[in-house]
């Protein structure tokens, strides 16, 4: 049979069974999707292909899923570092989103960080911001995947006046991607306090009946939680359970506060959590009680947050600091091993978004999102345990080759459907009116 594209790799991970370790493998495509996994002599045997990849010294693993970012923000990378969230939130990002904010900021950010992205092995992110049609613009022009998780606030910003005219906006942004193969939407009340009751209730409803995630940042900080009970006397998460939005659609972000009572109350309404270690480390936030809620069968994805926040857009770094600080937040070594912070990365997040029977493993019929690391460098030497040294090893420097869709993005390191050097040039600009308003 004639298929599209065959991979051939040292070693693949497919996630799906957990912890299995494929030598010698390869991938076959044909219509974007993984039509066979086998031993490399049966694939090449069984499939003839014009566009044959060899990675001898690789391991192919499923493209990762950054399940939380604000990706136009890379452009204000660096601005407000060590500060806690409020003040990093009240006196440097809003000032700074209120000054630049527009179509052009956006879509030009969210290029940068795709392109970031692609090259640490992401093929597919979620992302809560304004002007979200500007960011889709960006990542099909990439050939890249994304879930619009479209803002919704009580308050005006650039992109929108007030709740209903953010939930308009979000639900005509549904109806114009609801066929494209990778564009989703879902909807993003920006957190408990920053939304107020009746747009809570009424994206409850219209979730419901468009099939769609709540992406919504909850329980990120101390200052929230005592914020919201001396409001009304209800912690945020109890506010959203008795407004109905506790369900399998939601994706609490952060999650960093929560009582053993509401980490069950999570795992008996099958809400996900999605975790951000390093922005929640870098803003002291608090740490996520991830253990607890992988025992009480909670699903968990990884995000990066926003660059921000991070600094980086590094899934690879994020899969190592989620394991390690489950370790210490547990008091357990056994907490979290490299296997499942992989899983976090890839199938988890997957599931977050509503999209794992589409991607998040290799699995014959699924769509091919495939990334390739090398193992060659010095610091993975020697390979004696590959999903060990993808967590604990591996730097985004390794990746070296990236599918989405079948479509390769990335190829020996090089971007191939963006200009690097465009970015860069951009990414210069922004920084000339960004130091100077800085500066004022």
């Amino acid at each position: 049979m004639e298929v599209d594209l065959v991979i051939k790799s040292k070693w693949i991970i497919p996630v799906v069974p957990r912890e299995q370790v494929l030598t010698d493998h390869a991938i076959a495509v044909k219509d974007k999707k993984i039509l066979a996994i086998g031993p490399t002599e049966s694939i090449t045997t069984q499939y003839q292909c014009a566009n044959t990849t060899s990675l001898d010294n690789h391991v192919l693993i499923p493209g990762l899923v950054n399940a939380h970012g604000h990706a136009p923000m890379t452009l204000l990378r660096g601005c407000a570092d060590d500060i806690p969230l409020k003040e990093w939130l009240e006196k440097r990002i809003w000032p700074l989103e209120r000054k630049f904010v527009d179509r052009q900021f956006v879509f030009e950010g969210a290029t940068h960080a795709i392109a970031e992205m692609i090259r640490s092995g992401t093929t597919c992110f979620a992302d809560m911001y304004f002007f979200p049609d500007e960011v889709a613009k960006a990542a099909l022009a990439a050939h890249m995947r994304v879930q619009l998780a479209s803002p919704v606030l009580d308050f005006p910003t650039a992109w929108a006046q007030g709740a209903d005219e953010y939930i308009n906006k979000a639900t005509q942004l549904h109806d114009d991607y609801r066929y494209s193969e990778l564009v989703s939407t879902a909807f993003g009340p920006h957190a408990p306090y920053t939304v107020s009751d009746e747009p809570l209730q009424k994206l409850g409803i219209l979730a419901e009946e468009l099939d769609l995630p709540i992406h919504i940042h909850l329980h990120e900080t101390e200052q929230e939680i005592a914020d919201a009970l001396a409001n009304d006397g209800r912690r945020p998460l109890q506010r959203l359970r008795e407004l109905g939005l506790l369900s399998t659609r939601l994706n609490c972000i952060h999650a960093t506060q929560l009582q053993d009572e509401e980490i069950k109350s999570l795992a008996e309404q099958g809400a996900n959590v999605v975790h951000c270690p390093e922005s929640n480390m870098k803003l002291a936030s608090g740490l996520c009680p991830v253990d607890k809620l992988i025992n009480q069968d909670i699903n968990v994805g990884l995000g990066t947050d926003g660059a921000a926040s991070n600094n980086d857009l590094d899934m690879f770094s994020e899969m190592r600091s989620a394991a390690l600080m489950a370790k210490v937040v547990s008091k357990d070594a056994r907490a979290v091993p490299a296997a499942m912070a992989l899983e976090m990365a890839t199938i988890n997040g997957a599931k977050a978004l509503g999209l794992e029977s589409d991607i998040g493993s290799l699995e014959i019929g699924k769509t091919a999102d495939i990334t390739a690391v090398n193992l060659d460098s010095i610091n993975s030497q020697p390979v004696n345990n590959p999903i060990s040294h993808l967590v604990y090893t591996v730097n985004p420097t390794q990746v070296s080759d990236v599918w989405c869709s079948g479509v390769r993005i990335l190829d020996s390191g090089t971007l191939t459907t963006l200009d690097i050097n465009k970015i860069k040039q951009t990414a210069e600009t922004w920084q000339t009116k960004i130091t100077n308003q800085l500066g004022q």
